[in-house]
């Protein structure tokens, strides 16, 4: 059990900075390029408010890395089984957070940003199914904020990556603690019975 303890604290140490990478890089898609001004008059695209890289990414993503480092802290109060079927709960919750981010990043990569082209404020790629990426030079038609198609697309593919090992992290635990709260009282009856 102590090895697939340890395990669980080394995917929570993982996981603790992989979402303060997520709730930095949705910070800054509040701020491109470090203004306030885009904020103030809502200019920001509309998915960006779904908030995947702090609210899923991040904060969410604090639960089961919380609960990983911690894991057998307190031997008086849980049985080794119960302590991994908490750890496969928060493995859950992870899990969920990360297929959020990653889906509410995608959708915003999709969209497009809202910026200002040489007819008004607009989503100049809404309808192009995320074609644009493919095309950069299309990108300048943004004239403001600058390099704002730049600044999405490097901070949402940032956000997607951290999404994916995120749901990795969280999956291995999420089969570390099944096996461990499955098998090990299994492991523990054979034990006994052949000491008897």
């Amino acid at each position: 059990m102590c090895c697939s303890v340890g395990f669980a604290r080394s995917l929570g140490l993982a996981l603790l900075p992989l979402a303060l990478c997520c709730i930095v890089a949705n910070l800054l898609l509040l701020f491109p390029m470090g203004e306030i001004d885009y904020v103030q008059q809502d200019r920001l695209a509309s998915y960006i408010w779904y908030f995947g890289g702090l609210g899923g990414g991040g904060l969410l993503m604090l639960i089961p890395s919380v609960v990983f480092i911690t894991l057998g802290k307190c031997d008086c109060c849980w049985n080794e089984s119960l302590m991994m079927c908490g750890s496969v709960l928060a493995a859950v919750v992870g899990l969920l957070g990360s297929a959020y981010c990653f889906v509410i990043s995608g959708f915003i990569l999709v969209q497009g940003p809202q910026c200002f082209t040489s007819k008004g404020w607009s989503y100049p790629f809404a309808n192009q199914g995320g074609r644009y990426l493919l095309q950069p030079d299309t990108w300048s038609g943004c004239l403001q904020p600058v390099h704002i198609v730049e600044w999405n697309v490097t901070l949402l593919c940032l956000l997607l990556g951290l999404a994916v090992l995120e749901f990795i992290i969280c999956l291995l635990q999420l089969g570390n603690g099944l096996v461990n709260a499955v098998c090990r009282p299994c492991c523990y009856k054979q034990e006994y019975s052949l000491n008897a």
